[in-house]
């Protein structure tokens, strides 16, 4: 390619994989645009680059959350911009809370909602499936495990949409920039009373674990403790809309597959695990070079800003077999759309489990999904998914 990609371009949001497979073809380690970033786009070399901190810093997420407009952003505090060894330790601390044990007894919870949710949607009425159901789904399980105000949760959408826009938010933004940082400014007062509140008097919600949890008799600090809230509404909520939003549209794209997942409802799990290698929610997560590196022939310079594309790597003909065509009897396990090494996705768990049971009550009520207008993409160097998606479900 003779000029720079745009990541943000209209036209490459809509589908960027044909961009991604030419990259992969001719330009593997290239920069594009905005801000000239260098982009890896091959699976091996991704995987390599997040096996290699060292030299791949994660401190390069913070290039893209906490820009000089922007300045305070707890997100930007969070483990997820951390190297070792305080990444480890932050992740020691959190995991404490965050166990298996603690996600599947959700799981009666999530499927309450689902069906409450799912009840709410009129056969042959048209709809926003991530108003209606996308984003509330996660929403309420967030709710759940922090106890938090349920009145709130028509607040998350918001939250969620200002913080992950905010790697695509340009200088010239100007009129974004207020909206964003009113966002982090109503987010750490009412989260900094939640955590107060859970410090003089405990509940049985993460939250409280978050704040009790010892490590060698080391505990989270409140700032800790706010990043990591701040990380999960983006990671956790953002994320899986998308998976959920994704999902359903594939499901309008390939009306056989509802007729099958129907008819042997244990296969949606199947079902998910393509869905986030065909679309996954995150494509791109930024690094920063340590030091000039050597990558495909081809010269990072130290400093550089390094985006690690995941939405390309998923697509990669050298490790998937026909990668664009959807096929869930694909064999193989596929965690790359969590990341990859040190930053594999603490709550990748969590999301499958959100995605399968929100699809089982759906796909239990519903025989189809038709669209009734065009998809609105979100605008994002990391998340990649619908910010609108009308449609009418089919009793």
């Amino acid at each position: 390619m003779s000029e720079r990609v745009n990541l943000m371009a209209p036209e490459v949001r809509a589908n960027p994989y044909p961009v991604y497979a030419e990259l992969r073809r001719t330009a593997p380690v290239c920069q594009v645009e905005p801000g000239g970033l260098w982009a890896l786009t091959r699976f091996e070399d991704v995987a390599a680059a997040f096996k290699n901190p060292q030299v791949f810093s994660s401190a390069g997420v913070r290039t893209t959350t906490a820009p000089p407009w922007l300045g305070h952003n707890p997100f930007s505090e969070s483990m997820i911009v951390m190297d070792p060894p305080r990444h480890m330790r932050l992740r020691t601390l959190v995991s404490r809370a965050w166990t298996p044990a603690a996600v599947n007894r959700l799981e009666p919870r999530i499927r309450s909602f689902a069906q409450t949710l799912a009840e709410r949607l009129s056969p042959e009425r048209e709809v926003d499936f991530v108003d209606a159901f996308a984003m509330p789904l996660p929403a309420s399980v967030i709710g759940e495990l922090f106890a938090l105000d349920p009145t709130m949760t028509a607040r998350y959408k918001r939250w969620s949409v200002d913080l992950s826009s905010v790697s695509g938010t340009t200088e010239k933004d100007t009129h974004r920039h207020e909206s964003i940082k009113a966002t982090v400014r109503e987010m750490e007062d009412y989260l900094s009373d939640v955590v107060a509140e859970r410090r003089r008097h405990p509940q049985d919600d993460m939250v409280s674990d978050l704040v009790k949890t010892r490590v060698d008799g080391e505990a989270l600090s409140d700032a800790e403790v706010m990043s990591f809230l701040f990380l999960l509404v983006v990671a956790g909520l953002e994320t899986t809309v998308q998976l959920v939003s994704h999902s359903v549209r594939l499901l309008m794209e390939q009306p056989h597959l509802v007729a099958r997942l129907r008819e042997n409802p244990s296969q949606v799990g199947r079902f998910v695990e393509e869905v986030l290698r065909y679309e996954p929610s995150v494509h791109g997560l930024v690094r920063v070079t340590t030091k000039a590196t050597e990558v495909a022939g081809v010269v990072i310079p130290e400093g550089a800003r390094v985006a690690l594309m995941i939405g390309s790597a998923c697509r990669d003909g050298e490790r998937f077999k026909d990668p664009d065509t959807f096929d869930m009897d694909r064999e193989g396990v596929n965690n790359m759309p969590f990341g990859h090494g040190i930053h594999f996705c603490l709550g990748a768990p969590l999301a499958r489990l959100e995605a399968r049971v929100g699809l089982e009550v759906l796909l239990s009520r519903f025989t189809r999904f038709t669209p009734t207008g065009p998809v609105k993409w979100n605008t994002s160097l990391t998340v990649r998914g619908p910010l609108s998606l009308p449609l009418i479900p089919h009793a």
